[in-house]
């Protein structure tokens, strides 16, 4: 397969399939509490459950089809989306600020993220209550948490075999009972028309805040976008059209059945079950809860992957990341896993209820789609398609997003706070980690590698100088291939002298291709002095010591190094050399004196830095053979000394 359309599916039935059960699952339980979230503790209204309806029906046409569907889904970076593969793609056009968009809609995806599951779960468990109305749902949605998250470390490679039939089962069922309830009522069609949104939008009191309880039918649009390297465009596309339909037509059914209990009030009750017949409503239950188990695993997993983006492009500390299946791209990261699990467990003890949640839940995805609409803008702009079509485009969902932005405002004292101070929290935390390093850089001294290749081969045949090691790897931050830095000069040859058979420099350089992995050798000094250059995509993992073993492999291979000892006894015997890596780690120095912005950021950065996982983990170095060494990070050097010498 060529390398443009490595990660890009064709279109298939097993693709549909596996589709169903990664891509939707966020937009598919949406009907748990969309309609509920509409009637609210009001009674039950014709003309506000028709303009309900006529707002979910655009809103998933406009919203989810037109934007996500159609127009975003072209902004494919090598078949891979979501907001980070987009931010990869637009900041070719070197506009700084594109960073903002990326960082804060990234931020609050993964901040309304920890609403998600329990809202979900919650919505199916309370069904429950049809059956047993005393019973308390809080444990139950706290233990089906504690188990999803517990079996991430093991991997989802086989249970991920019944997501695809378990969502058509769903969305059959969805269809099953809205086409059920629309018989009894087959004016509820009508609500199509979007007069009847209009009307509730500005004829209704207090009908425009109702597009905040709406908006909750296309929080998963995001998610679809993320998710798209794991199924293909076309996929996606096409098995839209079965779940879009599903969703209206059960949206529509519970409509009916609203309808039919006009100047009701809900209370505790789900039109979700309640338009079920009751015989099936325990089979519903259990239907449901699967269902948003798989919702809530899709959202897990698309954190992981927007968390390893976050550290690839330099967004984030650097954590510990492992693969627990050979599923290409599924992988695992502790430190978010059970900060998600804490955060959702302290969601479902706050609010108690799913219809709490729901006052809470959306405020912080609205963002995320203001943040998209910018870089696609940009996008667009960068393909060149018609002006007057980008124009278009930016002003209808700058004008709908920011009317579903002003709506959710009223979330915020309702709980929506919880969302955006972690979503804050989050962005300062990537801003510091994106600023620290562009001062640190400002700062690092590059000197010309050639000035130095003498005193290498010197050193490198300098038998007064005990052998430090046969092979000896320093990882270097240079972009420039003739350069390195004057740290790594003074390690060699000051510090402590170095003396080696070959010394190697690495430099990893992280491209906004997704899956690229390219290396290139370049050869200052016959087996003396050798660099080498990788260039990984932003969703390929670092494993440097496997990396560079599989280039040396094919050097010797090729001829081009000799990487046998050269002890005597040892190339007698043909014993391969030792190899050792050199990590250099800074510190910040108390030389400097720094502007009070510059010193925050960086003493913030240092602090995360110590939690973080250090250089040698995050690159994949086997601990045996690395050696760290510390210097002081020496940005602002301080005032000449006024200092004087008595007799």
């Amino acid at each position: 397969m060529s390398k443009d359309n490595y990660h890009v599916h064709k279109l298939s039935t097993a693709g549909l399939l596996v589709t169903l059960g990664i891509i939707f699952g966020d937009i598919g339980t949406s009907p748990l509490y969309v309609l509920r979230a509409i009637v609210g503790d009001k009674p039950i209204e014709i003309d506000a459950i028709k303009g309900g309806l006529s707002c979910i029906f655009w809103t998933l046409t406009l919203q989810t089809t037109l934007k996500y569907v159609i127009l975003t889904l072209r902004a494919d970076n090598k078949g891979e989306g979501g907001i980070f593969s987009l931010y990869a793609l637009v900041r070719r056009a070197k506009i700084k600020w594109l960073l903002f968009p990326a960082i804060i809609g990234g931020s609050a995806l993964l901040a309304d993220g920890i609403i998600t599951p329990p809202i979900s779960v919650a919505s199916a468990i309370e069904g429950l209550r049809d059956i047993k109305p005393d019973i308390s749902t809080v444990p139950i949605v706290i233990a089906i948490l504690c188990a999803l998250f517990f079996i991430q470390q093991f991997g989802t490679k086989f249970i991920g075999k019944f997501f695809g039939p378990m969502m058509l089962v769903w969305f059959c069922m969805l269809a099953t009972i809205g086409v059920s309830q629309i018989a009894t009522n087959l004016n509820v069609i009508s609500a199509i028309n979007p007069y009847y949104a209009y009307k509730l939008l500005f004829g209704h009191p207090g009908g425009f805040l109702v597009l905040g309880a709406v908006f909750l039918c296309t929080t998963g649009a995001e998610a679809l976008y993320s998710d798209l390297g794991h199924c293909g465009r076309e996929n996606i596309r096409i098995s839209w059209i079965f779940v879009k339909t599903s969703l209206i037509l059960n949206y529509f059914g519970q409509g009916a059945w609203l309808i039919a209990h006009q100047g009701e009030f809900l209370g505790k009750q789900n039109p979700f079950y309640a338009a079920m017949p009751d015989w099936f409503v325990p089979v519903g239950i259990i239907i449901a809860t699967m269902a948003t188990i798989v919702a809530s695993q899709a959202l897990i997993s698309g954190s992981f992957t927007l968390i390893n983006e976050a550290m690839r492009l330099n967004f984030w500390p650097k954590v510990k990341v492992k693969y627990p299946s050979d599923l290409k791209g599924q992988l695992y990261i502790p430190s978010v896993n059970w900060l998600l699990l804490a955060g959702c467990i302290g969601v479902t003890i706050y609010f108690q209820e799913s219809s709490n949640m729901e006052a809470a839940y959306g405020l912080a995805i609205v963002l995320t789609m203001l943040m998209t609409t910018t870089l696609l803008t940009y996008y667009m702009i960068i393909k060149r398609y018609n002006k007057i079509f980008i124009v278009s485009v930016f002003v209808m969902y700058l004008l709908i997003e920011s009317s579903f932005l002003v709506a959710n405002l009223h979330k915020f004292t309702h709980g929506g706070w919880i969302t955006l101070m972690i979503a804050s929290l989050l962005i300062s935390v990537m801003l510091v980690w994106f600023y620290s390093r562009k001062i640190r850089n400002r700062y690092v001294e590059f000197v010309k590698l050639a000035d130095y290749l003498p005193v290498l081969q010197d050193l490198s045949r300098d038998l007064t100088v005990p052998k430090y090691s046969t092979h000896l790897v320093y990882l270097t931050s240079a972009d420039n291939r003739d350069e390195i830095e004057s740290k790594v000069i003074y390690s060699i040859m000051q510090k402590q002298p170095k003396r080696a058979d070959i010394y190697w420099f690495v430099h990893v350089d992280v491209v906004d291709e997704p899956y690229r992995m390219e290396y290139k050798v370049s050869e200052f000094i016959h087996d003396d002095v050798i660099r080498i250059d990788f260039r990984l995509g932003f969703r390929v993992a670092p494993r440097i010591n496997l990396m560079f073993r599989k280039v040396v492999e094919d050097m010797v291979k090729n001829k081009e190094v000799d990487i046998t000892s050269r002890y005597k006894s040892l190339n007698k015997n043909n014993i391969i050399g030792d190899f050792r890596f050199i990590v250099i780690e800074k510190f910040l120095s108390y030389e400097n004196e720094l502007p009070l912005i510059e010193r925050i950021i960086l003493d913030i950065y240092f602090f995360l830095k110590h939690y973080s996982l250090s250089e040698e983990k995050a690159f994949g170095l086997d601990t045996s053979s690395v050696t760290v060494e510390t210097v002081p990070l020496i940005i602002s050097p301080t005032k000449e000394l006024n200092l004087k010498r008595v007799v």
